[in-house]
């Protein structure tokens, strides 16, 4: 018996009021036979397009997909994504059907289906419909294709990285068959629109079993995200290093928090290491200015899959800078703050344990102590509001100026000199002290030196 949210039970009701079937369908299923909360809960019906307007007449109604079968009843906040039963046929550009044709059995809507897990509805008074074993490849930790795995994916490339989604987040292993057609199939991944890669990936990433499904499936990646490729299997021939580029990557990623940008920067961290790598005459490897050419790449493929402003920012922040110093000292740290923000702080110093873990050459003890160390400094100079900004500063441009500093290029250079040395902590962040300090900076002929 499955517990349903009293929206959709009173849509379901109101289908089966007006003579027709209707069920919880997919995902929502899925999730909660697992014990999971469902994000949303879809519903299919042998209810037609006009017969569910008809039926929802009076309730707010969005007419998402009308022509498809799809239309959204919206009950209080809660959008219900509401189908006809249908099956689907012709897959010219292998994402979209060509046609939709209406039926009247939910076994031939669940045919339709992607994977045996989504292909299972359920409603109070038939219970649970699996009629392709869904709920036995639930227990068994198994991503299977409804039918035919090619011929799934040839529908829609999109279900290949749906399907390494499912498997990493959920930890599933994926069938032989349906393994078979992904290494087969993944070159139709370039028939999908880049948004869809990108949020497909991102989820992955996110994922609990991520780092070994991209172990096993690097062909799919290596297709949608061609920055990866040189990686696999590149030889670092250092001491600090036990693994290749792609293995020390994919182990810094198990390492880290499931958190959407971090992990995008590990995956892409060490990119430009193969185009940098040289070896000396030790014969020891070197990957100098690799964190440049690598944020180049994160870059263009930020750029490819169009990747939101924020993330991408963050990523190519992050990969440029993943072996910056960051020493457990307050000066330092401060100077950090202020290149990088606090978020953006955080996240490198996770990345560098992340990082850390990944060599195989660091005990994780001592990884995490470190991180913890960084983390609590960082934490104490913000509980204090360490000045690391100009805003922070006790005087303003408008002081200066009003103390007789003449306006200009000196007045800022003025303001970041005395933040400098507040930052060095040799000048108290007090308005009468940094008035004073201007002062005698501009008899000694203006301000030297600038801040990091």
């Amino acid at each position: 018996m499955l517990s349903i949210p009293q929206d959709a039970a009173l849509i379901l009701r109101l289908c089966r009021q007006a003579g027709h079937q209707a069920y919880v369908v997919g995902g929502c299923v899925r999730d909660a036979l697992l014990g999971r909360a469902p994000q949303d809960w879809d519903i299919c019906t042998s209810a037609t397009p006009q017969e569910m307007l008809r039926i929802f007449d009076g309730y707010r109604v969005v007419e998402t997909g009308l022509k498809h079968g799809t239309l959204t009843v919206v009950l209080g906040h809660n959008p219900y994504e509401v189908t006809t039963f249908r099956v689907e046929e012709g897959y010219a550009d292998h994402r979209h059907p060509d046609q939709v044709r209406f039926v009247h059995d939910v076994r031939e809507d669940l045919a339709r289906r992607d994977f045996t897990v989504n292909a299972m509805a359920w409603s109070p008074e038939e219970g649970l419909v699996d009629a392709f074993g869904g709920q036995e490849d639930l227990r068994a930790g198994v991503i299977r294709c409804v039918g035919d795995a090619a011929t799934r994916f040839g529908e829609d490339a999109l279900r290949i990285l749906r399907a390494l989604r499912f498997a990493a987040t959920y930890g599933f292993r994926i069938d032989g068959e349906t393994a078979v057609a992904i290494h087969a199939l993944h070159p139709t991944l370039r028939h999908v629109a880049a948004e869809r890669i990108r949020v497909e990936l991102g989820k992955l990433l996110c994922g609990r079993t991520a780092a070994e499904i991209l172990r096993q499936y690097p062909d799919v990646l290596h297709t949608i995200l061609p920055e990866t490729r040189a990686m696999y299997g590149f030889e670092q021939h250092t001491p600090y290093h036990h693994y290749d580029v792609w293995e020390h990557t994919l182990h810094a990623l198990d390492a880290a928090p499931a958190e959407e940008a971090l992990r995008w920067a590990l995956l892409l961290h060490d990119a430009g290491k193969p185009e940098t790598f040289t070896l000396d005459a030790a014969g020891v490897g070197h990957a100098y200015g690799h964190g440049k050419i690598s944020a180049e790449k994160a870059e263009s493929a930020m750029a490819r899959l169009k990747m939101d402003r924020a993330t991408w920012e963050d990523v190519t922040s992050l990969v440029e800078k993943h072996d910056m110093p960051l020493p457990v000292d307050r000066k330092l740290m401060k100077r950090r703050l202020r290149q990088l923000g606090e978020r953006r702080l955080r996240l490198l110093i996770r990345l560098q344990c992340a990082d850390a873990l990944g060599t195989g050459n660091c005990p994780r003890e001592a990884a995490e102590q470190l991180a913890r160390a960084r983390l609590q400094l960082l934490d104490e100079l913000l509980a204090e509001d360490a000045c690391v900004s100009l805003k922070q500063l006790q005087v303003n441009g408008r002081d200066l100026l009003a103390a007789g500093h003449p306006a200009g290029k000196a007045l800022g250079q003025t303001l970041e000199r005395l933040l400098e040395e507040v930052m060095e902590e040799t000048l108290p962040n007090q308005r009468e002290a940094l008035l004073r300090r201007a002062g005698e900076l501009a008899r000694e002929g203006g301000p030297h030196g600038q801040v990091e």
